[in-house]
């Protein structure tokens, strides 16, 4: 366990976090400075001097400045720190360097489900999608006559699960928002993690489903099965019609079996939620060098949550791999600035209520840390939200912060796992992906152990460093993806979490 009270991050800090809470007057004559307040774990304390107006640094990063006179042990968070744009060079590609790939006879494996498209699962269950809420109890009866007890004579099958949604009708058609439905409804339609999909509809709705099947390139065939309600007799007919389709389906679904692939396959989202201070100590940086290693391996990490990499793209900008892709992320980012103008959101530099508490001052410093997960490979290509991912390394998918609808975008672009690192403790899952939760310190992990599934706080207490941290990470990948339940799994989340965007005008 490391004694050290206050951790800097980098020399040209002029602010130093809290290892643990700290107690007003409490003296640290390392760095012959008085704790000037009572200051909680995670929090910033000023190493130095600040004036009025001077940028303050973060991992020599610029959070914001000191919005008045600040003394040297004084508590820096948003009483104190003004958020405060600066100019940020992009330098396009000026960072980016050439993955060192390994030889595939070098690269890890894992246990998944070849599809026969050749795309791999690492779950195996069967999928109810609604076209509009309007069906969503219809297929959430369905999924839920299929109790263990109804399954155990399908041992390869992880289940029916629901993906009810509240859109679908009421909306703008042809619009952006109609665009996001349609193609996350496809994302699922088509995942490796699905061995068959019934897609169920009202009848009048404005997202029919034979157009959703024919604009999605979604075959009607063996593997896609769909239902419309007014057409077959009701809410009861219907039920009873999805609930003999899906036995129908059962047996192929069934028939699937898990055989040793390459990490290549792996696509893992990268989330985070309920962030604190240390977050950007631990668990980002950690996962991050676990996202490298799997780049090494050939596979696949889809950073998002667009708001959470404002103020600090140029670290994503420095790394693309071509000037346009590099310009496309600042195109997202300018749509979100005009997407958001005149409204207290969190791009516009408003964290949340646990981020404040948890050491978070604004969404700069949110960001530094947020960034900190898809490590520090070339950044490949930059997608549209549920926007089908198509190459290999670190890549950026648009998509709000906001955990559910992040994730649920991740997933409909191919993410076969999730990775979502926490401070404060969220209690999230996702079907069919399954998601991994990475706390980023000990004492949130012993009181939420139930959910949480890696201690990253190991790196904070002096027993991993964050390379060690990274590997005992990936090699949790492969358990996952292998087969292996995770929190979320055995307690039973996700059956609510899948959440598409809601981008336009409901009417």
């Amino acid at each position: 366990m490391n004694s050290n009270p206050l951790i800097r991050l980098h020399a040209n800090d002029n602010v130093l976090v809290a290892r643990q809470a700290l107690a007003l007057g409490m003296h640290i004559p390392a760095l012959g400075l008085r704790v000037r307040a009572q200051v909680p774990g995670a929090h910033k304390i000023a190493a130095c001097r600040i004036p009025a107006g001077t940028p303050v640094r973060k991992y020599d990063a610029i959070i914001g400045v000191a919005a008045r006179d600040i003394e040297a042990g004084d508590h820096v968070h948003a009483h104190n720190l003004a958020l405060a744009d600066f100019e940020r060079d992009p330098a396009f590609c000026r960072d980016a360097r050439p993955v060192a790939l390994l030889p595939e006879a070098e690269r890890a494996t894992f246990q998944g489900f070849v599809r026969a498209d050749g795309r791999v699962g690492t779950r195996n269950f069967i999928g109810i999608l609604a076209s509009v809420n309007c069906s969503a109890t219809v297929i959430h009866h369905i999924a839920q006559h299929f109790t263990p007890e109804r399954l155990a004579a399908f041992p390869n099958v992880d289940g029916v699960a629901a993906f009810a949604q509240t859109s679908g009708c009421g909306m703008s058609s042809p619009s952006e928002h109609f665009d996001v439905l349609r193609r996350t409804l496809a994302g699922y339609a088509r995942h490796p993690n699905l061995a068959a999909v019934l897609i169920v509809g009202l009848g009048c709705e404005r997202n029919q489903v034979a157009s959703l099947i024919e604009s999605q390139h979604l075959a009607d065939d063996a593997r896609v099965r769909t239902l419309v309600m007014q057409e077959t007799g009701g809410t009861r007919a219907t039920i009873e019609a999805g609930i003999r389709a899906i036995e129908a389906l059962l047996p192929q679904a069934n028939a699937a079996r898990r055989s040793s692939v390459p990490a290549s396959h792996l696509k893992i989202g990268l989330e985070c939620g309920g962030s604190d201070g240390y977050s950007a100590i631990t668990a980002n940086p950690a996962l991050g060098a676990a996202m490298d290693i799997l780049v090494r391996h050939g596979g696949t990490a889809i950073l998002s949550e667009t708001p959470e990499i404002h103020g600090v793209e140029y670290m994503l900008t420095r790394r693309a791999v071509t000037p346009e892709v590099g310009q496309k992320l600042l195109d997202r980012l300018a749509w979100w600035e005009t997407y958001t103008a005149g409204q207290n959101a969190q791009f516009n530099g408003v964290v949340g209520h646990g981020n404040q508490q948890g050491g978070l001052a604004n969404i700069f410093e949110k960001s530094l840390g947020s960034a900190m997960k898809g490590g520090t490979t070339p950044l490949q290509a930059v997608y549209e939200y549920a926007e089908p991912i198509d190459r290999a390394g670190l890549v950026f998918m648009d998509s709000p912060g906001y955990d559910p609808v992040a994730v649920t975008g991740q997933i409909a672009s191919g993410a076969n796992l999730i990775c979502f690192t926490t401070g404060r403790g969220s209690m999230f899952g996702s079907k069919p992906a399954p998601t991994l939760k990475l706390a980023s310190n000990s004492a949130m992990y012993a009181r939420l152990h139930e959910d949480m599934d890696i201690n990253c706080g190991a790196v904070l207490d002096g027993e991993l460093d964050i390379g060690q941290m990274g590997q005992r990470i990936f090699e949790h990948i492969l358990r996952a993806a292998s087969g292996a339940p995770t929190k979320s799994e055995a307690l039973g989340l996700g059956n609510h979490e899948f959440v598409p965007w809601h981008l336009g005008i409901v009417s």
